[in-house]
């Protein structure tokens, strides 16, 4: 008998095989029609099902203490895998730093308290006419149930960025550009939190008092934040029209506007027949 030739009883046993996978098929079927009949048959898995895009976050700031914008950063140090948090909280209209702070941990207290000494500073109260807006992104600490209800004392309100979008909050992350590549920014990591905080201090003095911003007519924030600007630019404006007068030739167009900016956006509004990215991506 050739032994590759199957004997009778092998014939049989596959024949039972064939038999018992047939079976369980049919079985399996009416499983998953007991499912679709009772609208279980999807993933049941952690992960959570398609969401809604949010909507794009469009902010007006029209004067100062009316749109803040915060976030955290890290500074290095001498021990390897450890890093202090720079707090930084900044005006969006006037780019003043109104309140800062250098901690070894990312914790919403210590935003909650940042926030608060910062309205106490710049008297914002529960009662104002047109409430202060607080924008950050999706961290923990700006999510956090601690710095909501300190908010909500304070009558503020909260504002987010979308998620994975990195440009929704570009003031804070233009702030920490200008911090991280300052010329004395050092070279080696922070030794202690004392050191940062004394270089943090410095940075945010030299910030808002001697750093002329492109943005603002080359201003000071804390001349912009104060209402000086407008006089200056003004000044600016005359000597300039002086100059083109006695010297015409000089200037084959208009002097330098010196016009301050009245109105800062995030994400401003689109023309009507633009497009906006946000739908395109909803569409996608």
């Amino acid at each position: 008998m050739n032994p590759l030739t199957k004997s009778p009883r092998n014939q049989l046993g596959d024949g039972k095989t064939r038999l018992l996978r047939r079976f369980f098929r049919k079985l399996l079927r009416s499983f998953y029609r007991v499912l679709h009949a009772h609208g279980q048959a999807h993933r049941r898995g952690r992960a959570r099902p398609p969401q809604a895009p949010r909507p794009v976050p469009r902010l007006e700031a029209r004067g100062p203490n009316q749109v803040w914008s915060w976030d955290i950063t890290y500074l290095p140090t001498s021990v390897r895998g450890v890093w202090l948090y720079l707090y930084l909280v900044i005006d969006v209209w006037s780019r003043k730093v109104v309140a800062w702070d250098v901690a070894d941990r990312e914790d919403a207290q210590i935003a909650a308290d940042l926030v608060g000494r910062a309205c106490l500073r710049e008297r914002i109260s529960k009662g104002r006419r047109q409430p202060l807006i607080l924008h950050a992104d999706n961290g923990n600490a700006m999510r956090a149930a601690t710095l909501e209800s300190r908010l909500e004392e304070l009558g503020v309100l909260r504002s987010f960025s979308r998620p994975r979008v990195s440009n929704d909050n570009p003031y804070s992350e233009s702030l920490f550009r200008t911090v991280k590549y300052r010329p004395d920014y050092p070279r080696r990591p922070f030794r202690s939190q004392e050191e940062a905080c004394s270089w943090a201090c410095a940075f945010v003095d030299w910030y808002n008092h001697r750093h002329r911003h492109s943005s603002i007519r080359f201003v000071t924030p804390d001349q912009r934040h104060s209402g000086q600007a407008v006089e200056l630019c003004r000044q600016r404006a005359r000597v300039y029209e002086q100059a083109r007068q006695r010297h015409p030739r000089r200037w084959s167009r208009g002097t330098r506007c010196w016009r301050q900016p009245g109105v800062v956006w995030i994400n401003p509004l689109l023309p009507e027949n633009a497009i906006d990215p946000a739908t395109l991506v909803m569409a996608a």
